[in-house]
Parts: C-alpha cells; structure tokens; sequence
C-alpha cells in the first residue's frame, strides 16, 4: 500500500465518531440502560433492543406499524386445563403461542437444541383455548404470547410479553445437552417460571 493512500485510511479513520462502549439502541443509536425496550420489526420476526423513545413512537395497537413496541404485562390463567393444553397437540411440555398479524394466524414455537421450532396450530384448537380463558382474546399481536408448561399432570399458562420467550429460548438453546435438554434445562425452566409467576397478576383481577 502506498504512503498517499495509507494517509487517506488515517484521515478517515481520524473523521469517524467514536462510540462510546456498551449497547446501543437499534434504531436511533442512543445509548441504552441495561434494563431497556424491546421493538418487533413485524414482517421480519424480529426484536430489536431500543430506548424509551424509540419504544414509545410504536405503542399504538390500532395503527398499521411495520413496528411494535413489546409491553410489559403478566398475566396468570389458573382454569386453563390439561384437556385443553392437549388439543394444542403440541409434541412437548413447554411453548409458547402468538398471533402472527403478518400472517394472519395464531403460531406456536417450542424450545429445543435448535432454537425455536414452529409447530402447527389450527385455529379451532386456538379457538377453545380462548373460550377456556377469554382474558386471551386481548393477546396483543406480534408482541404478546400465551406460555404454557404443562408437566406431571398439571398446567401453567401465562400471558407475557414476547421478548421474554425468545430470551428463554436463547438460554435453553446454549444449556441444551442430550435429548430432553438435560438437568441445567430444567434448573433453567425452573429458575425462569418462578420469576413469571413472582410479576404475574390473575386474568380478570382489577
């Protein structure tokens, strides 16, 4: 490389902005505090990390966004019975469900080695789980999930914002060992339902 051209690279690299370290916000650049937004870019099925401006230019349910801004609501459904859970013929214990307003239909993904697999869902099984518990018919799109865990007979099922299961999809994938997970999957699953039952408040409470 020639001298003139080596004091070009300098130049440019003189002229460029130096950004401070730690995360940043997707969408403005802003630095971010480590408990932040989340937004989903709806027609990639995405999340991106934001700052609180960014995360409240796309709250409006009512308007057709490219954009979401995941909320931060728990809920609990204690009279969702097994029975109902197996309809869902979902092929493991823990998953979650979503409307998918790009698609048009409700979506159900389960953890596993691989990450989130997508599982066929019809729509009357969606419709009788809502009939068991209607609080469900206000599941926000793209943004909210049903998540449910059903082991030894009995069942959980909350309402929680949807970043919180791709988080808990991202940890089981990196814990992940043999073919049921192993015992640091369950610790973890452990671990992450007792925290949703500590910030859930029953459906229909006021």
């Amino acid at each position: 490389m020639t001298s003139s051209a080596l004091g070009v690279l300098s130049r440019i690299r003189a002229d460029r902005p130096v950004r401070p370290p730690g995360e940043r916000c997707e969408m403005c650049a802003e630095p971010l505090a480590p408990e932040h937004g989340h937004v989903v870019d709806v027609r990639a099925r995405s999340l991106l990390c934001t700052c609180r401006p960014c995360t409240l230019l796309f709250t409006r349910d009512d308007a057709d966004l490219a954009y979401r801004s995941v909320p931060d609501r728990y809920l609990s459904f204690a009279d969702l019975a097994l029975p109902v859970w197996e309809e869902l013929e979902l092929p493991v214990g823990t998953a979650f469900l979503f409307r998918n307003s790009t698609l048009g239909r409700v979506v159900a993904f389960y953890p596993g080695p691989a990450g989130a697999t997508e599982s066929e869902l019809s729509l009357d099984a969606w419709e009788r789980v809502v009939a068991a518990a209607p609080e469900l018919a206000t599941l926000r799109a793209d943004v909210e999930a049903l998540l449910v865990r059903a082991e030894s007979g009995a069942i959980e099922a909350y309402l929680v914002p949807i970043d919180v299961c791709y988080e808990l999809v991202g940890h089981l994938r990196q814990l992940w060992r043999g073919f049921d997970g192993g015992q640091d999957v369950r610790r973890r699953l452990e671990e992450f339902f007792t925290a949703v039952r500590g910030r859930s408040k029953p459906a229909g409470a006021s």
